[in-house]
């Protein structure tokens, strides 16, 4: 884990950022070396931030609703540049779009409830998969 960096980013026009703070937190705490893009981020922002700053992992907030064409939009934009972050999902996500967001190329997905435990956990474990 040490040197291993995470970007976190909220994307599209959702302005509820208390979550991804207490997320990078966590992650912070696990070990990792967090990057915050802030709020209103694009696609393409989130894609270009990840890899100029050579990011092991891409974790991502959305509450919503948008997270269906927002989401697989930053896995094309990552993968339009020649990388293969990985792309985390967290936010409120039914789980009836969990196997499309899947086969979009989202490594992972944390919904509400999920501890800090897991949270960290689910992130070793894709990076483990990387």
């Amino acid at each position: 884990m040490a040197g291993e960096r995470i970007l976190v980013a909220k994307v599209g026009l959702d302005g509820h950022d208390r979550g991804i703070k207490v997320v990078a937190r966590i992650l912070r705490d696990a070990g990792y070396e967090v990057i915050y893009t802030g709020l209103f981020q694009t696609p393409a922002t989130v894609a270009a931030a990840a890899v100029d700053e050579d990011v092991d992992a891409i974790g991502l907030s959305m509450l919503s609703g948008a997270h269906m064409t927002l989401a697989p939009l930053v896995v094309e934009e990552v993968r339009s540049r020649g990388s293969d972050i990985p792309v985390i999902l967290g936010g409120i996500v039914p789980d009836h779009d969990l196997d499309a967001l899947h086969a979009a190329g989202i490594a992972a997905v944390l919904t509400p409830g999920t501890t800090a435990d897991e949270i960290a956990a689910e992130v070793a474990q894709v990076l483990a998969l990387r």
